[in-house]
């Protein structure tokens, strides 16, 4: 009994190869993974650029006097910026319709596979997956956004540079404490770049991880922190992808919301009132067909995107009102 679940584990390692930190192992058994997982086609590849951000048309400067973070005016339109790691690049279209139609929203997105947030800081270099036309900084220069939404799971990989090596298996401490150092050193940057009315920054919390449970626990704590320190907020998309009594337990498949239900494209089991939130054998992704040599966005209709964009929409559509 207990080859199958270590091979099962060993190929679920190389499976985070689209996304993840491939050092990480089980801190307890995971919960039942529908069949031994395939490597993904991304593994070890280092991640491709989006290969123009995302965007509705230029944005128009802020002009509104005053200091500290802007309180967007009720109906204005605002300007959105999505930055993040392969989950955001698996997101960004549904997230930018959905901002387009329900908020109106200017929307940019400009997210790396692979990527942390180390990624994302001005300074880095080359020791970065991102290029410095799409720093967060740099973009917030130039669009001006009300809101930047920041979704990153927690990668460390060895060949993203900035990390410097460090990944949780095999640091735990210095994994935790780079992230919460680099939050605030991202925060900052964001601030600096947009001068006295400086964006709200929406940090996004992850779902359940399989592998490391009480590592995604921990990075949404460190984004928790991150957000009560300076004032900005949180989305919390990670619940509407978990079990409704357990918010960190890993589930493949949910049982299919009224919308779901209404809308059958996105109830994948309608005879067992169940959706599917991953296919089976990527038990990280929310898009159901499996990813590629060349990250795009999801390309099908699939439940777990849509769920964690509206969560996010609902996020700022909360703070217009």
């Amino acid at each position: 009994m207990r080859k199958p679940w270590v091979v099962g584990v060993l190929a679920g390692l190389l499976l985070l190869g689209a996304c993840g930190d491939p050092s990480s192992g089980p801190e307890s058994a995971p919960p039942p993974v529908p069949s031994a997982p395939k490597a993904s086609s991304t593994t070890h590849q280092r991640p491709a650029a989006t290969p123009e951000a995302e965007t509705d048309t230029e944005a128009e400067p802020n002009t509104g006097a005053g200091t500290g973070t802007k309180a967007p005016a009720q109906h204005a339109r605002p300007t959105v910026l999505y930055l993040g790691d392969s989950l955001a690049m698996e997101n960004q279209k549904v997230l930018g319709g959905l901002m387009r139609d329900e908020l109106k929203a200017r929307y940019t997105s400009a997210p790396y596979s692979g990527t942390t947030l180390c990624d994302y800081l001005e300074g880095t270099g080359e020791d970065s997956l991102v290029p410095s036309k799409d720093k967060a900084a740099a973009l917030v220069r130039t669009l001006r956004p009300d809101f930047v939404v920041l979704q990153f799971w927690g990668n460390a990989w060895d060949y993203t540079p900035c990390m410097n090596g460090i990944a949780y298996d095999t640091a735990r401490d210095k994994y935790f404490a780079r992230y919460t150092a680099d939050a605030r050193r991202l925060t900052d940057q964001i601030a600096g770049a947009a001068g006295g009315d400086r964006p709200k920054v929406v940090w996004v919390l992850q779902g359940p991880d399989p592998m490391t449970p009480d590592r995604v626990r921990r990075v949404n704590a460190i984004y928790e922190r991150q957000a009560a320190a300076s004032g900005d907020m949180l989305a919390d998309a990670g619940k509407a992808v978990s079990p409704a009594s357990a918010r960190y337990t890993w589930s493949q498949y949910l049982p299919c919301t009224a919308y779901e239900r209404e809308h059958s494209a996105y109830c994948t089991q309608p005879s067992s009132g169940r959706t599917a939130l991953h296919i089976d054998d990527d038990y990280l992704h929310f898009c159901l067909v499996p990813t590629t040599s060349t990250p795009k966005p999801c390309p099908v209709r699939s439940p777990g995107i849509l769920r964690i964009t509206r969560a996010i929409t609902r996020a700022l559509a909360a703070q217009l009102d």
